[in-house]
Parts: C-alpha cells; sequence; structure tokens
C-alpha cells in the first residue's frame, strides 16, 4: 500500500502542477486565448495579426487585448559582451493582460515606443552582470534597443517563456504595409492575440463576431478558409492538440491514460489489503462472532474495519512519502521534457491532499472487507468464510484475484505494444536516408565559410544546406497554384541546395535535381513529390508529363524539373502531405547537413567542433546527429513507455504479492487435506497440480478478459492518433501474458512444492 500510495503522491503533484499553469494571473479567469483552424483543417494556437486587430477595432465583449509575436532573436551586443538572445514581441496593452511583476520601470508604458525592450531579471544579468539596467541600450545587428523595464524571472509553470519582449510598434515600423508579409489574413502561424472579457464574460457573443470577422476576411482574401475560435488559459497546457503551441503542453489524452494507470496501481492495493484481510477471515472470525453475541451491530463491524484500514493507510502514507521523493527526482530526470513542464514541489495543501488521498484509500481498502465480515452471523463465522460468496456463485477472493491480474496483464500488454511502436516510429522508412548525418544549425554564420571549413575534413563524405530538417514534426508551409488551375492549395516545403537530395538519396520517379545557380540568379526550379501531383490531379502514374509544368508561390512562376517518391515530411503521425523542394537563394539560414564516412562518430563530432569554434567564438555548436533527432521528435512517447513500464513493474508486483498471500492462506488451510491424500498414495506432481489449476484458471480468465480489451484500446484510442503505425502481433499480446504466468507459476510452484513435500504424520499426528 505504501509503494502505492507513493506512485498516488506523485501523480497528485504532477496533475496539480499541470492544472497549476498560469494560475498567477490576475484575470486568469478572464483570459482567452484566440485560435485558428487553417484552410487544411489544422487546429493552430497561433492566429493572424489581422484577427487581433479587427477585435480590437470592433471593441464589444473584450474588456483588453493583446498581440504577441514569436521569432524576435539575435546577437546582442552590450559593450565587449556578445550574447544570443530570445523572446517575443508584444504591444503595450500586454501587461494590461498579464500579471508578469516588474522590478524596474513602468509596465504601462514600457512597450509603447519603437526599440523598446524588456528583460528578464536572468537575461539582464547575463548581458549586463546586473538587473538594474533601465535605460541602457544593446545592439542587434546595427539596430539600438533600449531597455524599458526589468521583469522578475518567468515562472516555471507559465505557457509563455521568453527572456526579452520587444515592443511590436518596431515590429510595425519596420512593415508599415498591413498587406505586406506576415501582416495579412492568411499568415497565421507565427502570431498570438489573447483577449480579457468583462467581469460576465458572453463567450457566445464573442464567437459570434469571430464568426463574423472570419467570413469577412475569407471572402476578401481568396483561397483562405480561415476560421476563428477561443481557448481558455487554463485549457492551454492541459487540453486539445493544437499546432504551433508556445510553452510545453501534455496532451489530454497522455494524463488520463497516467492517471487511469495510477487509479488501477492505487485500487490494485487496495484489492491486494481486502484480498489479505479476507484471507485472514479464520484468525478474525472468532472475534468478530464474539463481538457480535456481545452486542456489536453490524455497522460497530463496519466501524472497526474502517478505521482499521484507514489507520493502516495513514501509517504506510508515511512510508510512501519517503518513497515519493526519491521517486520525485527519478521522474524529474526521466526526460528533459519533464522537467521542462513539471516542479513537484511541495506546498501545505499539497501534504493536505495527501493526507486526503490516504483516507480514500484506507477507506476504499477496508470497504469490501468491513462488509464482508459485517454480513455473516455468529455461526456463519465459525465456519469458513473465505468459501462466502459475494455475487452469486463467484468467490470474493477469487474476483479480487483476477481484478488484480486483468489490471497487470493490461499494464504489462500496454507497455509492450508501446514500446514496438515507439521503436517502430524512429526506425520507419522515411523514404530517405538519415543515417550518419549530423545537422548544425547555420545560427547567423555564413553558409560558405562553414562548408568550405568542414568540407576540409576527412572525415566528412558530403555536405548540403537546408531552410528546416524534416520529419521532426517542423514545418513550413505556402500557397502554391498551377499554371492552368484557378484553386491555390497549401503545400509544405523546404528549400534546399542542389546536394540535398543526393545527400539524403531521395529517389527520383522523373527529372533531374537543380541546376546550380549563383546567389543572386532568379529561381526558376521546383522539384515536388508524388502527393503534390495528387493534389492538382497531375498524372502520378506518368510524372514525366509533368516536367516543365508552372507552378505559382510567391508569384514566381517556377517550372517542375524533377518528381520524387512519396516521402514522409512531418512525423508518422500525420499523412504524408504534398511537398515541394525550392532551391536556396539565400543560403545563410537554416542547417548545414553534414555526412561522415568514418564510425568513430566521437572523434568525428569533436573535429566538427573545432572547426566550429574557429568560425563562431559566441554561439556553441548547435549540431545532432538525424537519427538522435528524430528519436527525441518521439520522446512525448518514449516518456509515456517509461512511465506505463514502471506502473506495470509495480502493478505485476502488488498482484504477485496478493497472489502469493492467497497461496498460503489456501495451502495452510488445506494442510490435512493433503496430507490424507498423501497417505493414500497422491504423488507430489499431483499435488501441486490440485493446489496450483484453480489459481492457473483464475490466471486465464483474467488474460481472456484483459487481452481483447487491452488491444481494442490501443488499436481504437492509442494508434488512431497516429498515420502509420505497425500493426498488432499476437506475439506482443502474449509475450505479456507469459511473463506474468511465469511469475505465478514461480510463487504457486515454490509454495505447493512446500506443502506437497510436508510430512503427514507431522500434520496428522494431533487430529
Amino acid at each position: 500500500m505504501a509503494v502505492s500510495i507513493s506512485v498516488g503522491l506523485l501523480m497528485i503533484v504532477f496533475v496539480s502542477d499541470l492544472n497549476s499553469y498560469d494560475n498567477f494571473h490576475e484575470k486568469k479567469d478572464r483570459i482567452f486565448r484566440i485560435i485558428s483552424r487553417d484552410h487544411n483543417q489544422v487546429d493552430l494556437a497561433s492566429t493572424s495579426i489581422v484577427a487581433g486587430k479587427k477585435i480590437k477595432e470592433d471593441g464589444r465583449d473584450i474588456e483588453d487585448i493583446t498581440i504577441l509575436r514569436r521569432g524576435f532573436g539575435g546577437d546582442a551586443s552590450t559593450g565587449d559582451r556578445i550574447l544570443p538572445v530570445g523572446g517575443l514581441w508584444a504591444d503595450d496593452s500586454f501587461f494590461n493582460v498579464f500579471t508578469f511583476p516588474m522590478l524596474y520601470g513602468d509596465p504601462a508604458t514600457a512597450l509603447r515606443e519603437p526599440y523598446s525592450i524588456v528583460l528578464t531579471e536572468e537575461t539582464a544579468k547575463r548581458l549586463f552582470g546586473t538587473s538594474q539596467v533601465l535605460g541602457r541600450s544593446l545592439k542587434f545587428d546595427t539596430t539600438h534597443y533600449f531597455v524599458t523595464g526589468v521583469l522578475k524571472d518567468i515562472p516555471k509553470l507559465s505557457h509563455l517563456r521568453f527572456g526579452t519582449l520587444v515592443s511590436f510598434s518596431t515590429l510595425e515600423l519596420a512593415h508599415p504595409d498591413t498587406d505586406n508579409d506576415f501582416m495579412n489574413w492568411g499568415s497565421v502561424y507565427q502570431n498570438y492575440v489573447y483577449v480579457v472579457l468583462p467581469e460576465k464574460p458572453n463567450t457566445e457573443n464573442l464567437q459570434s463576431r469571430l464568426d463574423k470577422i472570419s467570413a469577412q476576411q475569407n471572402a476578401i482574401a481568396k483561397n483562405n478558409s480561415i476560421t476563428l475560435g477561443l481557448q481558455h488559459l487554463t485549457e492551454i497546457s492541459i487540453g486539445k492538440r493544437l499546432d504551433n503551441q508556445l510553452g510545453p503542453k501534455l496532451p489530454d489524452l497522455a494524463i488520463a491514460i497516467l492517471v487511469g494507470l495510477t487509479c488501477v496501481v492505487i485500487i490494485s492495493a487496495c484489492f491486494n489489503y481486502a484480498n489479505l484481510s479476507i484471507a485472514r477471515s479464520l484468525r478474525r472470525s472468532r472475534e468478530v462472532g464474539i463481538r457480535k453475541v456481545t452486542g456489536a451491530t453490524k455497522s460497530n463491524v463496519i466501524n472497526q474495519f474502517l478505521v482499521e484500514a484507514v489507520l493502516i493507510a495513514l501509517l504506510a502514507l508515511a512510508f510512501s512519502f519517503l518513497i515519493f521523493l526519491f521517486l520525485r527526482e527519478q521522474f524529474l530526470s526521466l526526460h528533459p521534457f519533464v522537467e521542462s513542464l513539471v516542479t513537484l514541489e511541495l506546498s501545505p495543501s499539497r501534504i493536505y491532499y495527501f493526507i486526503a488521498f490516504a483516507i480514500i484509500v484506507g477507506i476504499t481498502a477496508g470497504f469490501l472487507p468491513a462488509f464482508f465480515y459485517a454480513r455473516v452471523n455468529a455461526i456463519q463465522v465459525l465456519k469458513n468464510v473465505s468459501s462466502l460468496q459475494l455475487f452469486r456463485h463467484i468467490n470474493v477472493r477469487k474476483t479480487l484475484i483476477v481484478a488484480q491480474y486483468i489490471f497487470s496483464l493490461i499494464f504489462i500488454t500496454i507497455t509492450i505494444m508501446g514500446y514496438k511502436q515507439y521503436r517502430s516510429f524512429v526506425t520507419f522508412d522515411l523514404g530517405f536516408t538519415t543515417e550518419n548525418i549530423i545537422n548544425i544549425f547555420l545560427q547567423g554564420n555564413k553558409a560558405d565559410v562553414v562548408t568550405k571549413k568542414l568540407s576540409e575534413l576527412p572525415e566528412v563524405a558530403g555536405i548540403s544546406k537546408s531552410l528546416l530538417v524534416m520529419s521532426l514534426g517542423r514545418n513550413y508551409s505556402m500557397q502554391a497554384k498551377h499554371m492552368y488551375s484557378n484553386d491555390s492549395a497549401n503545400v509544405m516545403m523546404n528549400i534546399v541546395d542542389e546536394h540535398y537530395l543526393e545527400l539524403h538519396d531521395h529517389e527520383f520517379l522523373a527529372g533531374h535535381d537543380f541546376t546550380p545557380r549563383s546567389d543572386h540568379s532568379d529561381e526558376s526550379e521546383l522539384i515536388v513529390n508524388e502527393q503534390f501531383l495528387k493534389m492538382f490531379n497531375l498524372p502520378v502514374d506518368q510524372p514525366s508529363k509533368t516536367l516543365g509544368d508552372v507552378i505559382i508561390i510567391e508569384g514566381k512562376k517556377l517550372r517542375i524539373v524533377g518528381v520524387l517518391k512519396d516521402f514522409h515530411y512531418e512525423t508518422v503521425e500525420d499523412e504524408i502531405q504534398p511537398v515541394v523542394f525550392r532551391h536556396f537563394n539565400n543560403p545563410d539560414q537554416g542547417y548545414i547537413n553534414v555526412k561522415l564516412s568514418t564510425p568513430d562518430w566521437y572523434a568525428a563530432m569533436s573535429k566538427i567542433e573545432d572547426a566550429w569554434k574557429r568560425i563562431d567564438s559566441v554561439h556553441p555548436l548547435d549540431a545532432a546527429f538525424y537519427d538522435d533527432q528524430i528519436e527525441h521528435a518521439y520522446s512525448q512517447f518514449s516518456m509515456m513507455i517509461k512511465v506505463i513500464g514502471f506502473l506495470a513493474f509495480l502493478g505485476i508486483c502488488i498482484a504477485s504479492m496478493g497472489l502469493f498471500g492467497m497461496v498460503v492462506f489456501t495451502t495452510e488451510t488445506r494442510m490435512r487435506e493433503i496430507s490424507i491424500r498423501k497417505v493414500f498414495g497422491a504423488s507430489e506432481v499431483k499435488l501441486v497440480f490440485l493446489l496450483s489449476r484453480g489459481f492457473m484458471f483464475l490466471l486465464m480468465l483474467a488474460a481472456t478478459i484483459a487481452l481483447p480489451a487491452t488491444y481494442l484500446f490501443f488499436d481504437n484510442v492509442v494508434l488512431v492518433n497516429f498515420a502509420y503505425h505497425e500493426p498488432i502481433e499476437v506475439t506482443e499480446i502474449l509475450v505479456g501474458l507469459a511473463a506474468v504466468m511465469v511469475i505465478a507459476c514461480l510463487m504457486l510452484g515454490a509454495q505447493t512444492f512446500k506443502v506437497a513435500r510436508a510430512n503427514p504424520a507431522e500434520v496428522l499426528r494431533n487430529e
């Protein structure tokens, strides 16, 4: 019970942390985020700047509004110190909506003027060595920004995490034309709008206005079908999955699974307690009988056993708290994502939750034994009460054993299935090669300089350039239009050089790679995949016929020069998308892709790092093997498998302890029967079979219930979130059953052989 309660304590603090996100904002109950659904029916946490401006112009049904944009960053220069800094663009209403305490400066005016910058205390100390920097300046490239405020460091349980805030008017000054670039209705991928509703909010009226804005803007902006919605602040970190999320987020399905499995562990422990309590029925029968004869009522007996169970649970709480302190550190170190997500810190209120939780567990555990003893009369209690029926034709102890092993089998089977899927995701055939490739983020350095230095290393077999790294869940989309079509469609895009496709072994179905060109020559070529042809109803079975077709992207007429076999642009959670490759015209953005020709990766990485330091002394090398990046892309899934595996281990241990207790009880109560059978010639093997067959039948019954239920749950609830996954095989289901059966057989065998080998004369001599 102590072990299971410790898991419960961990989950209480974990869920409490998730529910505490953004609770420090004074207006938290009235803050909503404007979310979007783009023309591809993808739900986004972001929206357009136009949406924010239209809501602000209308002004009805809201108290205040703020518009943010991510992407501010660069190398900040403060005298002789140069450090990389990142943050958000924010308008002057930011501090009217959110409560981020300011140490120095005026929140009302800090983000009003162009080139104003607000730093967190940590960022200020990194840049200047002190937090008292109001009025000082720092330079990004050739632009000077003036510090107008210093904030207290951002609480960890905040979905907004930033080192700097830069006035939105700076961005508007650089882009005065509202139809330019990102200042248009279709640009919904980097901007965030938050509104504060009045004391008596009317979300229906506001949603109606959002629908009207969507309809008006969709009519103005051709080929766009964007809808707006509302999301409460408390639903941002726990809620439905949205793309372009700011800050860490755990899907609500993952939370439900974790909480559900934790409850299963606790219920299993409660069953175990009830099982062992009922197993002690012979020892407690006289006590209960005598109490009833002397006038005790059913309620007296029930209260006695409930109080006993609660006291045991509170005693277990003392031990479980020590286990919890150990588990907390292990849980936080399970994965960097977990450490970034929660703190798991204790508070007085959470201690009260712990005590209340232990009392509830005690009542739950003691409920069945209490009513078990209360329902028998004084005569029956002198008999073997363990044979009394809780339900018709079903023995109490058998029911509990079956329930425990159902949970254990579900745990271990989910773990095995999940691990197989995880391994299939990270080794999935993406349609291109990732082996021995290192992706190096340029961080503003000249691509040609980096390429030249790295190409001098003998371990480097090839180098290419790309705007982004594919199959990691990141995407860059754009509108494309075929020259003979009036409709445009959204396509995924990557910008690469003429070496990229060969380096990654992409398969051409028709055409050729990009023609080398100088950085200043006009872009004219485009390479597409099969899904792109399908989207525009072009002949997929004869891709060579599409060569030379003109596609219009960003007003440029680009000619298809190659068609690639389909590949995975995003993770395998998503279906294969239409993708276009464009040729680099600004090669100093994005990544350098380096293919190694040596098995000594450590030595190669060391040489690459030395070369990088000679190029850039400010930024540390930001490089990773492609295969490691893919593995990291599924890190949340991996984390879930580890947690479920841990719970599976606990569940099996608890169930096995309960089974062992029941085996001991059963064999002890049948000692005379076994001795008499031995006297009449029964062999030890026959006796072991006699004692074990009932328990083995119960295990098979548990398997009959658990395994189909697990299969249906995993197939219909978990795997539906992944467009490409491995089918569930029979071996995955049977491995868990085999493991549980082996453990059960070892326990059964150890105890039953001991009883079967006992000397019948010693057992029967006093009869």
